[in-house]
């Protein structure tokens, strides 16, 4: 009688916890048939040890030989279970992937890369399948189950009405192990209850006394330093430095070219070019007038920091871009509504008017970022792109493949943030100057305006005006990173959508984009979202938008946080006087009063270092250590990939070289794949 053998290798990576005391038994399942291992890997003397390593990787090997009596044919799936030992502790386990080698000489691979609970899971072979491909009776069957599963495992909830939805769990460890951080959870809150004793601010956090000098502030600012933070605080009276940052700041999102001066903003030429070089008319024709507008701000209710009411302003800038090509503030206006007691200040006023107004506009632009284009724009709807994708795409889809490692962490840091930032006692609640009702409010308008063009940087850009904006490095590396992965995007998913018939018939990707469109844009047909694909272009765009939030987007807004808010006076993130209501009543003394007091300055300093670092085991874009893919097309796509980004990576290193102030965070070596913290 023949004999049919099956080695079977398991892997785990060289990670903290990745082993297991627990009994494992692995099933193959075929197209002729089934066999079991029989007994625990743990126990079984045929098996290789865990602890058997690779030298390259460090990952550990366990390996099996299986025999059988008949062929298993072409091997579909693998079921594993992880059964709980009474005698032992429970533990979970991160499993790499299993390869079978198989007696006719065929290899299988079967990714798993995510920790293992105590009860069965079904491995599905790597090759991609769509819905349409997948034609054997037991893998409909197990595409089926996986997706019913995944539905009960990820349910939608609503934090609060009028956002985006959210996965429903009351906290980080309720969240499936699957996408859980590899570190522990001790691990992350250590690091966030050290943030204060990082910047060596300890004993500041609580006192409520009012800065008394620039000095104090320097004093304390000085103990934890960034190179571009340092620069920023030599710089951060200067016009110049103050224009530059609506480019290539930490929110290079709310400039647009200016053609018509709004009717609420009567700023004249005899205001901003008092020597009559200029009108204003003829710049706005040329392009050389840029118009910075926090409407959405406006009438929003302020927070109440340590008993005192806090001042947010909703001001509208006006820009010049010069001969010289600096971009240079003219005119501002702290409040919509025009009145005598809303003056326009201009760079002719007194030393601290001019740099008040500049002060109320920053702390502005710190709140308007932080919800609007860092909380709503990437945490929020990169956690809405990947819900959907594990609730309506199995793992075996080239689009999961595709985008699982651009999820990454997405659910578990998005779960911290509603419980430690923007809950009722979050870090944002308690010390913004939007903090809660405010917070709420500005959200809710955010989404409301919120588009499918302003989320592609190609259309954002055009819409905006801003093709000839003056040394604008996130328009220059932004339009080449997105060029880039949609080149990916786009070559990796021809290969599996020939034709755009392929794509309307794909149930599957079709019920993921219906879900994007109802929990994350709220229905609302003038977003521009689409709510099914027809084309593969279509979606080839949406992926590549979906990719570009997720990892070039997310660094732009997240990863200079602290390199522009560390030295407080630069982004104020609250303000304890109301806006000046005319010229002339302004002083150092004033200025220090309306700064946050020393307490709400030391927490903001120590949220935005620890937002603005990298997580503990950062993959940058483009790298992926997980196996998903396995067939020759796709990993030569992604070599491909790789190759453009450092090309990328190598033209913005040579660039920064000549930049007193280099612009690093669409650089592919320090983007990360997905958002991650």
């Amino acid at each position: 009688m023949k004999i049919y053998k099956y080695e079977v290798i398991v892997i785990t990576e060289n990670i903290n916890h990745d082993n297991t005391f627990n009994n494992i038994y692995i099933r193959l399942i075929g197209t002729g048939g089934q066999i079991d291992t029989h007994s625990s890997l743990r126990n079984n003397k045929e098996w290789a040890p865990f602890n058997k390593k690779n030298k390259k990787t460090g990952s550990k090997v366990s390996i099996c030989s299986v025999t059988s009596s008949t062929s298993l044919g072409k091997l579909l799936m693998i079921e594993l279970h992880k059964q709980h030992d009474p005698s032992l502790s429970e533990d979970s386990w991160f499993l790499a992937r299993v390869q079978v080698n198989s007696p006719e000489g065929d290899t299988y691979n079967f990714p798993v890369y995510h920790w293992i609970d105590d009860r069965k899971v079904y491995l599905r072979e790597a090759t991609a399948l769509k819905d349409s491909d997948d034609t054997h009776h037991l893998s409909r069957k197990s595409r089926e189950k996986e997706l019913n599963q995944r539905k009960e495992h990820y349910r939608w909830d609503v934090y609060l009405e009028g956002i985006p939805h959210c996965v429903k769990a009351h906290s980080p460890l309720c969240l499936p192990s699957e996408v859980r951080f590899s570190f522990t959870t001790i691990q992350m809150g250590f690091t966030g209850a050290t943030g204060i004793t990082w910047l060596k601010l300890e004993g500041l956090s609580d006192r409520k006394d009012n800065w008394t000098s620039m000095n104090y502030i320097y004093q304390v600012y000085r103990s934890r330093r960034t190179d571009i933070s340092d620069r920023v605080q030599q710089l951060w009276r200067n016009d110049a430095f103050f224009g530059y940052q609506f480019l290539n700041g930490v929110n290079p999102m709310m400039i647009q070219r200016c053609t018509v001066l709004p009717e609420n903003f009567p700023v004249t030429d005899d205001m901003v070019f008092p020597t009559g070089r200029w009108t204003l008319e003829d710049e706005m024709q040329k392009g050389n007038i840029f118009l910075c507008d926090y409407k959405l701000l406006d009438g929003v209710k302020t927070n109440i920091i340590h008993d005192k009411k806090q001042y947010l302003a909703a001001p509208l800038v006006l820009l010049h871009r010069t001969s010289d090509d600096e971009l240079m503030p003219i005119a501002i206006q702290l409040k919509q509504k025009p009145a005598e007691d809303n003056p326009i200040f201009l760079p002719t006023d007194s030393e601290y008017d001019w740099l008040t107004a500049k002060i109320f506009v920053r702390s502005a632009d710190f709140n308007m970022h932080q919800l609007n284009f860092h909380l709503l724009r990437t945490h929020l709807l990169a956690e809405v792109f990947a819900v959907s994708l594990l609730r309506n795409v199995p793992k075996v889809h080239p689009l999961y493949k595709l985008l699982i490692p651009h999820t990454r962490y997405t659910l578990q840091i998005n779960s911290l943030a509603r419980q430690l930032l923007i809950s009722h006692d979050g870090v944002f609640t308690k010390f913004a100057a939007s903090g809660g009702e405010g917070m709420i409010t500005i959200l809710r308008r955010a989404q409301s305006s919120l588009t499918y063009s302003s989320l592609c940087i190609p259309d954002d850009i055009a819409e905006r005006g801003l093709h000839s904006a003056p040394n604008f490095y996130y328009r220059d590396d932004g339009l080449r990173l997105w060029d880039i992965i949609h080149r990916f995007v786009q070559e990796l998913l021809q290969h599996y959508y020939k034709n755009d018939a392929e794509v309307q018939e794909d149930s599957e990707l079709q019920s993921w984009i219906v879900h994007i469109f109802e929990h994350g844009f709220l229905l609302q047909d003038s977003t521009g979202i689409p709510n099914s694909f027809c084309t593969v272009a279509e979606l080839v765009k949406f992926v590549t938008m979906v990719i570009f939030t997720c990892s070039g987007q997310h660094s732009v807004v997240s990863s200079g946080q602290y390199d522009y808010g560390g030295w407080m006076p630069n982004t104020p993130i609250s303000l304890q006087r109301p806006p000046p209501t005319k010229k002339g009543t302004t002083s150092e003394a004033t200025m220090l009063q309306t700064f946050p007091d020393i307490s709400t300055t030391v927490h903001g300093m120590s949220t935005m270092w620890l937002l603005s670092r990298h997580s503990t085991d950062f993959v940058p874009l483009g790298h992926y250590p997980e196996d998903h893919f396995t067939e020759e097309v796709p990993r030569k796509r992604i070599h491909a990939f790789q190759e453009d980004l450092k090309h990328l990576n190598k033209d913005i290193k040579a660039r920064n070289k000549r930049l007193d102030i280099p612009y690093t965070y669409l650089d592919p070596a320090v983007v990360e794949n997905s958002v991650a913290l």
